[in-house]
């Protein structure tokens, strides 16, 4: 399989490969002497988190607040 690398400096993956790593949307690129090596990165739960808190429109001065309000609250 070949992949051309343009004038912008971007490579495309042959289909073959690609499909392979459905849902992959970021690697992490290294050299390993005259080789390129791609590893492919799974979204953390932290990203997950995030993008749930966006949906519900929460913000970080929101997440702020509570965790304010947490610590100043009594506890029984």
């Amino acid at each position: 399989m070949l992949a051309k690398m343009t004038v912008k400096n971007q490579l495309t993956l042959p289909k073959a490969v690609a499909t392979r790593f459905s849902g992959v949307e970021y690697f992490d690129v290294s050299t390993d002497g005259a080789s390129i090596v791609l590893r492919p990165l799974q979204r953390s739960r932290a990203d997950e988190v995030r993008e749930r808190l966006a949906q519900m429109d929460i913000g970080e001065q929101d997440v702020a607040a509570a965790v304010k309000w947490a610590r100043e609250t009594p506890r029984p």
